[in-house]
C-alpha cells in the first residue's frame, strides 16, 4: 500500500515537471515566432530599401549614360589593360570611328602630337581637328578615364593672336628701325648733296669722310638689325674657356686704356673648361656686354668680367660703376631698338639676348649694391674634364 502511493506521487511529481517543461518549450516557441516576425519584417525593410536603392541606381545610371551621349567632351574608359571598354559618340567622332575593344596605344597611334602646346592633331587631317587629352586613374577598381576636348577653335584663335602680335612686333620694328636709319641717311645725303657746290678740296674731302662715316653707320645698324634676325649663331664649336677669353680682352682692353678706364678680368685658368658655341657670336655677345658697361662707365671708373664655371653651367658677369638701369627700364632693356642712351641702336642688349637663347643660356641684368649696372650671361658648360 505504501509502496502505492510513493509510485503515484512520483508519477505525479513527474508530471508537474514536465508540464512545467512544456510551458517554457511554448514560451520559448513564442519568443521564436515574436523574433522571426521582427526579422522577417527588417529583412522586408531592407529588401525594400535596397529596391528603392536598385531603382535609384537604375535611374542615375540612365541620366548619367544620357549625359555622356550627349555631352560635347569626348569620354573614353579604359580597363587596367589600357583596352578601350567604353566610349560616348563624341569620342567617337574625334576620334574617327568607335576603338571598343582596341588598346589605346594603338588609337594614340592615330594621332599626331603637337610638342609645342602638348595638343593632338586628328587622324583625319582634312578636318583640322585639335584634340586635348586628360587622363584620371581609377585607383581603387583600376583602369583609367580619358576625357577628350575639341581645342580646335581656341588653337585657331591662339594662332591668330600670335600672328597679330607678330605683326604688331614686325610694325614697331619697322618703325624703330626706320626712324634708326633716317638719321645717318639724312647726314648723308647733306654732306653728299655739298659736295656739288663749288668748295674747296679740303671741305670736299672733309664732306667726302663724314658722308663714309654715315654710310659705315648705316651698315653697321643693318649688320646689327640681320644679327638679331639671325641670331648669330651658325657654326657651333668647342671654344677652351682660357683662349677664348684673351681674345676678349684684347679687343675690349685698349678702349679701356682710351677712355681711362680700368678693366678687370677674372676667370678660372683651367684649359679642360669648355662651351660648345658659335666663337664669332658668343665672341660679339660678350663684348657688347662689355662695350655696354664700358659706354657708362665714367673716367676713372672700372669694368670688370668674372667668369665661374658650375656643375652645368658657364657663368659671364659684367660689372660697371657707372650709373646704373633705371629701374623703369629693367623690363624693356632687351627689346629691340629699346636706348637710354643717346644716339644708340638699341640694338646690342637683344642681340645678346639672341645668341644666349639660341646657345640654350639665358641673360639677366640688375643693379649692384654699391652702384653700377650688372650684366649676367649664363651658357651650359658641354664639358668640363677633370
Amino acid at each position: 500500500m505504501v509502496s502505492s502511493l510513493n509510485d503515484q506521487q512520483q508519477l505525479e511529481a513527474a508530471f508537474e515537471q514536465f508540464n512545467a517543461v512544456s510551458s517554457q518549450l511554448i514560451d520559448a516557441y513564442r519568443q521564436l515566432e515574436n523574433q522571426v516576425a521582427v526579422l522577417n519584417a527588417q529583412l522586408d525593410e531592407a529588401n525594400n530599401q535596397l529596391r528603392t536603392q536598385r531603382d535609384e541606381n537604375a535611374a542615375l545610371a540612365e541620366r548619367l549614360a544620357m549625359l555622356l551621349a550627349i555631352m560635347p567632351a569626348g569620354v573614353v574608359e579604359l580597363s587596367p589593360e589600357d583596352i578601350v571598354i567604353n566610349e560616348n559618340i563624341a569620342a567617337e567622332t574625334m576620334l574617327g570611328g568607335g576603338h571598343v575593344g582596341a588598346r589605346w596605344t594603338d588609337v594614340l597611334a592615330g594621332l599626331e602630337r603637337s610638342e609645342a602646346d602638348d595638343t593632338y592633331r586628328s587622324a583625319q587631317k582634312s578636318s583640322g581637328l585639335r584634340l586635348s587629352l586628360q587622363a584620371q586613374d581609377f585607383p581603387a577598381a583600376g583602369g583609367r578615364i580619358v576625357l577628350i576636348h575639341d581645342v580646335s577653335r581656341l588653337h585657331q584663335l591662339s594662332s591668330e593672336l600670335a600672328r597679330q602680335q607678330k605683326l604688331a612686333s614686325m610694325g614697331s620694328m619697322a618703325a624703330s628701325l626706320a626712324h634708326q636709319l633716317r638719321t645717318p641717311l639724312a647726314t648723308a645725303m647733306l654732306y653728299t648733296a655739298n659736295l656739288k657746290q663749288d668748295i674747296s678740296p679740303e671741305d670736299r674731302a672733309r664732306f667726302v669722310d663724314k658722308s663714309l662715316a654715315r654710310m659705315r653707320a648705316l651698315e653697321g645698324l643693318i649688320q646689327n638689325m640681320l644679327g638679331f634676325v639671325r641670331g648669330q649663331v651658325s657654326n657651333l664649336e668647342s671654344l677652351e674657356l682660357p683662349a677664348f677669353l684673351e681674345d676678349v680682352c684684347t679687343v675690349l682692353a685698349p678702349q679701356c686704356h682710351d677712355k681711362g678706364v680700368a678693366f678687370e678680368c677674372h676667370a678660372p685658368q683651367n684649359a679642360a673648361i669648355a662651351v660648345m658655341a658659335d666663337r664669332k657670336a658668343l665672341q660679339g655677345a660678350l663684348l657688347n656686354l662689355l662695350e655696354n658697361a664700358l659706354l657708362f662707365t665714367p673716367p676713372g671708373g672700372r669694368v670688370r668680367l668674372d667668369v665661374s664655371a658650375g656643375e652645368a653651367c658657364l657663368n659671364f658677369v659684367v660689372r660697371d660703376t657707372g650709373p646704373g638701369i633705371d629701374p623703369d627700364a629693367f623690363e624693356r632693356i632687351f627689346e629691340p631698338f629699346f636706348t637710354t642712351r643717346q644716339g644708340g641702336t638699341g640694338l646690342g642688349l637683344a642681340i645678346v639676348k639672341k645668341v644666349a637663347e639660341e646657345l640654350g643660356g639665358r641673360v639677366r641684368c640688375g643693379n649692384q649694391p654699391d652702384g653700377g649696372a650688372r650684366f649676367e650671361l649664363e651658357l651650359p658648360l658641354m664639358r668640363q674634364a677633370c
